[in-house]
């Protein structure tokens, strides 16, 4: 009896402590502690750069545990005295929304571990901001070091702390400077080699890339010479291309080898053209680069391995992973594939420039290559940059000079930080061109207001700017003179519809911007300006007999770009939209792969999901696809080579698919600065399945989405610290629909052909439709 109560005894204990294990670790997970297991931080941003601690020498990133001034490297330098901070966070909980956070900076690693921010503690703050936030510290030192951490607290008040981050800091100067990275460099082996006949090889690399070779090569004497072809092109015969045409690359080289086996690095020739007064030219810790895909080693006789060749490929840092797209197109994906990359190959120079030929910066493909690498990467700075340098080194183009404010929104937008636009705003309030008004309220380049003061003011380095809406035109680089280009037969006038719609857009965004920046009186003095703008358009370029609009005032030609341009910048009434869009249609893709940005816009703010995937999809000569049919890995300056026979193979203007598929298709795009809101609004058309992962500075957006057998079925992630207005298309006339969320069903009222949830809150969600949408 005395042994059975015994074990009893300790069996009861046994029991009770392990209730007690249980019930304090329930009751540690309910209670607010410093770690919360359902968030956690993702990335941390100084002035945008995500990897401020990473350090570079010759463009190879160290692993060093000193400073970059110990190890006089390379590093992303923070250049102004007052950087901002931003984070992203990724939780398991949904709804997630952050009440508070608290920003710490110190100067030595120590006293953030001990919670110590002895250069800024910025205190705990109560909201939701998560992007952009200044420092308000003590003086920062030029060329020092300076670790910080955040805490944030949900609204349960939970705590999550960040780990401790490093950022540098450069030769700091008073008002703004953008941070960038240096350039990288990645090595790479060839993807197939082959000995196509005794003493040649040749080399296929997959991909062209901007880039330096070295080679391991062995001799038995002294003084053989090869000759070593890199080229971007092949020939009928399977062979480098050594007369591409164009501004095709293609460059030989004869390589005297040394008794033995030793590394050669070759010396790439600089190009007079790229490398002239207005090129960007490359780092001298990098050195020149070329352009090429294949390469082919001639009289060559001993044996050679894959890995004897070294292809050094150069580029602004990149994240692979940050995005990815899939549907069940096998050409859709292919092209995003193109797309994707080329954004990535054509940062060579870390600034956006428009190819190899010239390697100059231009607003047009400046533009163009922002949206796209918002797109694909979790990377702003040299957008940024890129956009900064072009306010300083306009263009000649009417319209580019516009694009200017266009980017400094998007910037905003994407970003959440508006450092850049307060320092650039005279400059910015000059691009809108308002000093070319005239009494009807439009500009025109061709009435005599053009002069050394707008010049002056723009920071265009010539007499005159004057208009392009597409390029190029006909009888020009190559062109005949019979070509009709690529602006579809426009007719240049003095008031021009597609310099005029720029200019709606323009006075537009350069309202909100002064908006944002507590200007009010001049926010309503660009928004009068645009409803008058947009007054006057109606009234001198649209034709109400047509239902389409006008290249200009004094002639009855309507183009392709007049339409397209209206449609993309929303300047068409709602009662006209469609019969504008059904004019767009009838042109078919009569631009350039510039133009196509505008295009696309236009058909899916039109809502024509079908046209916009068969454009993206076609096979025909004018088509993305083309580019990969003729033989480029990276986009075209032109839809193929007989479009612009002086054209590079490296040109990212012409990757618009970038940007299309997640802004359009996905219908995937901020709606508020730093996506603190966001739509979700896919026009797949007739697309089984896709998916896609979205980079965005809150953290990135998932989705994929099936419509198989009457049912629309999508599963979708929304960041933390946002909210997503989420629109489901309805193939119904019926006014409300049931629609299903997390297994839950609600009925959801329908409004032009779509059911609308509004404000949708962090987390995962599966959402789907079986009601014959």
């Amino acid at each position: 009896m005395h042994i059975s109560n015994d074990k009893t005894t300790l069996f009861q204990k046994q029991s009770i402590f392990i209730l007690y294990l249980i019930f304090s670790c329930l009751s540690l997970a309910a209670s607010p502690a410093d770690r919360n297991d359902s968030c956690k931080f993702s990335a941390l941003y100084v002035d945008l750069i995500a990897y401020s601690a990473d350090q570079w020498q010759g463009g190879y990133l160290l692993s060093s545990n000193r400073t970059p001034f110990e190890n006089h490297s390379q590093y992303p330098a923070i250049l102004t005295r007052q950087p901002a901070f931003s984070w992203s966070l990724t939780t398991s909980s949904k709804a997630y929304r952050q009440k508070a956070y608290q920003i710490l900076v110190a100067d030595n690693r120590d006293a953030l571990i001990q919670l110590q921010g002895n250069i800024w503690d910025s205190g705990k703050v109560p909201g939701q901001h998560s992007a952009g936030i200044p420092f308000e510290g003590k003086s920062l030192r030029p060329k020092q070091p300076y670790y910080w951490k955040v805490n944030v607290w949900n609204e349960r008040g939970e705590k999550t702390a960040s780990d401790v981050s490093v950022f540098y800091t450069g030769d700091l100067q008073d008002g703004y400077g953008t941070a960038r990275y240096p350039l990288q460099r990645t090595d790479q082996h060839p993807q197939h080699l082959r000995k196509q006949t005794d003493g040649l090889y040749s080399a296929d690399f997959g991909r062209a890339a901007f880039s330096q070779l070295r080679l391991s090569l062995s001799s038995a004497v002294d003084g053989d010479t090869i000759i070593i072809h890199l080229g971007e092109a092949l020939d009928e015969k399977g062979r480098i291309n050594k007369k591409p045409g164009g501004t095709i690359r293609y460059q030989a080289y004869h390589l005297g080898l040394k008794k033995g086996t030793h590394s050669y690095q070759l010396q790439i020739r600089s190009d007079k053209r790229n490398t002239g007064p207005q090129a960007v030219l490359m780092p001298t810790y990098i050195g020149e680069v070329l352009p090429f895909r294949y390469v082919e080693l001639e009289g060559y006789t001993e044996n050679l391995q894959k890995e004897q060749i070294l292809r050094s490929m150069v580029h602004y840092p990149f994240d692979d992973e940050a995005a990815y797209f899939s549907s069940s197109n096998d050409t859709l994906n292919q092209i995003w594939a193109l797309c994707k990359y080329s954004v990535k190959a054509t940062t060579f120079a870390g600034l956006y420039v428009d190819g190899d030929r010239e390697r100059i910066p231009y607003e047009a493909d400046a533009y163009i290559n922002q949206l796209c690498h918002y797109a694909v990467d979790n990377e702003y700075t040299l957008a940024r940059y890129s956009h900064e340098y072009l306010i300083k080194h306009a263009t000649w183009p009417t319209e580019w000079i516009l694009q200017s404010v266009l980017m400094a929104y998007n910037d905003y937008l994407y970003t959440g930080d508006l450092r850049s636009v307060s320092h650039y705003y005279d400059d910015l309030k000059a691009k809108t061109l308002t000093l070319l008004e005239e009494p009807n309220g439009l500009i025109s380049t061709r009435t005599g207001k053009q002069g050394p003061a707008l010049m002056q003011a723009i920071h265009f380095n010539g007499d005159s700017i004057r208009d392009i809406v597409d390029w190029p035109h006909g009888g020009i680089l190559g062109l005949g003179s019979q070509d009709p280009g690529e602006s579809d037969g426009f007719v240049f006038t003095d008031f021009n519809t597609v310099v005029n719609a720029y200019y709606y857009k323009a006075l537009a965004d350069m309202g909100k911007l002064a908006y944002a920046l507590g200007k009010a009186d001049e926010g309503h003095f660009y928004a009068e300006k645009a409803n008058k703008v947009y007054r006057a358009f109606q009234k001198y370029f649209f034709r109400k007999d047509r239902g389409n609009y006008q290249d200009g005032i004094g002639t009855d030609h309507a183009s392709l770009h007049s339409n397209m341009f209206a449609l993309a910048f929303n300047l068409v009434p709602e009662k006209y939209k469609a019969k504008v869009m059904e004019y767009v249609r009838s042109r078919g893709l009569a631009c350039s792969v510039y133009g196509s940005q505008f295009l696309m816009d236009a058909i899916y703010r039109s809502e024509d999901a079908d046209y916009g995937l068969s454009l993206l999809t076609s096979t025909a000569e004018r088509s993305w696809y083309n580019m990969i049919r003729e033989g480029s890995t990276m986009t075209m300056e032109a839809w193929g080579n007989k479009f612009k026979p002086n054209q590079d193979w490296n040109h990212v203007w012409g990757a618009v698919p970038a940007n299309i598929i997640p802004r359009k298709l996905m219908g995937i795009e901020p709606t508020q600065p730093a996506w603190e809101t966001f739509d979700i609004k896919p026009q797949l058309g007739d697309l089984a399945f896709a998916a896609i992962k979205v980079p965005t500075i809150k953290g990135p957006v998932s989705m994929e989405v099936k419509q198989l057998e009457g049912r629309f079925d999508m599963l979708v992630d929304v960041p933390a610290n946002t909210r997503a207005d989420i629109y489901i298309p309805v193939k119904t006339k019926r006014k409300k629909v049931s629609l299903w969320v997390d297994g839950r069903s609600q009925r959801l009222p329908v409004h032009n052909g779509w059911g609308k949830l509004v404000g949708v809150p962090s987390g995962k969600y599966h959402i789907w439709l079986s009601d014959e949408f």
